[in-house]
């Protein structure tokens, strides 16, 4: 079981133009699609689409859009009551698969529903193999709070607890790495533009460009106390760094439809993948095709395992990964 928990989910709307974005005018839109989302959401619905035992918990009402639309889909989830509607969001995206994102910042929720939201993740917890806690946080949880909760789920479970997997952005994922040791997580994964902020270099179009600096970067993350990261780059594939070493991954070029979601398709063929049994580096393999499958479909859509072609994908060492 895999377990994920979106703070902060969303009705996704996705609009797609025949013609490049420009500020200002009127433009048709060739299609528009909407589905449930938010990284765990995105998540849960890749490893249910592949036939993965898997839980989405979130914040939301059962009447909420975005519940209703993840019992429709048939997506295993559990609720909070809020008593307010979730947020929207709306991607557009242009026919290069540029993709330009509107996000509303989400409902407050106060005490109480925080400490609701914990007992949710701990409740459900129990027996899972890893707990993906992704996304933004919605106002008025604080910047700290997935620290604070992987020290939880870690203090009640210990080393019978799920394993711990990261994916945000800005204070909330700084903050996971400024926590004591026991809420440090097993698996971080950042994009080239959150693995430069976290690791203070100055330029993340360089690492994008540069799999091997990508490496060394997330390689001090590791150092530090992560037990593995893995970095998507893009078109340019992604790294993953462990203890062990460092690997890079590359899919053939494809026809880019849309990018949104694409990160999270990275991560949930990763954890589909250690799930089964695979090593990092199949498991890498298998987050690039995901994360390939991904981008070649259009608006928010989901691939499946069966959509995926992880042999396409090239896997090579990188010698000078462990360097500090």
């Amino acid at each position: 079981m895999i377990v994920t928990l979106t703070p902060n989910p969303s009705l996704d709307r996705t609009i797609e133009l025949t013609a490049p974005l420009v500020r200002g005018e009127v433009q048709r839109a060739g299609a528009a699609h909407q589905e449930p989302g938010g990284k765990g959401v995105n998540i849960a619905r890749v490893l249910s689409a592949s036939g993965v035992d898997c839980l989405a918990l979130l914040p939301g009402d059962h009447d909420d859009a975005v519940l209703v639309a993840l019992r429709a889909l048939q997506i295993p989830h559990l609720g909070l009551h809020l008593g307010v509607p979730l947020r929207s969001n709306i991607a557009i995206t242009e026919p290069d698969g540029t993709t330009t994102k509107l996000n509303e910042p989400g409902p407050v929720l106060d005490e109480e529903q925080q400490r609701a939201l914990v007992q949710l993740v701990t409740a459900n917890s129990e027996g899972a193999s890893w707990l993906v806690l992704a996304g933004s946080l919605p106002p008025g949880l604080p910047a700290d709070f997935y620290s604070r909760l992987s020290a939880d789920v870690r203090s009640r479970f210990g080393t019978a607890g799920p394993k711990i997997a990261i994916d945000s952005s800005g204070a909330p994922l700084a903050a996971a790495l400024a926590g004591p040791a026991d809420s440090l997580p097993d698996l971080l994964k950042p994009n080239a533009e959150e693995l430069a902020e976290l690791t203070g270099f100055p330029d993340p179009y360089m690492l994008e460009a540069n799999p091997l600096l990508a490496a060394k970067a997330a390689r001090t993350l590791v150092d530090a106390g992560v037990g593995a990261v893995l970095a998507t780059l893009g078109s340019k594939g992604a790294v993953l760094v462990t203890a062990e070493g460092g690997w890079l991954a590359r899919s053939p070029k494809i026809n880019a439809k849309s990018t949104v979601g694409a990160g999270d398709s990275a991560l949930a063929g990763y954890l589909l993948s250690q799930a089964a049994g695979a090593t990092g580096p199949q498991s890498l393999q298998q987050a690039v095709a995901h994360g390939a499958a991904a981008a070649s479909l259009p608006g928010s859509t989901v691939p499946a395992l069966s959509q995926t072609n992880p042999s396409a994908v090239t896997v090579a060492a990188l010698a000078d990964a462990k360097e500090n």
